[in-house]
């Protein structure tokens, strides 16, 4: 059940009342600029959560332990002469 031209027509006269003539096409406008704000953004908030799946498809998986790198220096020690 939707809205055919007898109740579209109706609606405009009753906005038409309400609003003024001047002020529909300001509303029409800003409705417009509204809602594609909202779509732009909505498709902002896809690709944002698409993309971490993407990513973590295509990247193998880091091991979760890491092993401890193991340096052969051996530590200097400084010996001060107190005798001076």
């Amino acid at each position: 059940m939707g809205l055919g031209p007898p109740e579209l027509i109706i609606i405009l006269v009753i906005l038409f009342l309400l609003f003024g003539a001047k002020k529909l096409p300001e509303l029409a406008k800003s409705s417009g600029e509204a809602l594609r704000e909202f779509k732009k953004a909505t498709k902002e908030a896809m690709a944002e959560d698409d993309e971490p799946a993407k990513t973590a498809a295509a990247a193998p998986a880091e091991p979760t332990q890491r092993r401890m790198e193991t340096t052969t220096e051996e530590p200097t020690t400084t010996v001060t002469d107190s005798s001076a």
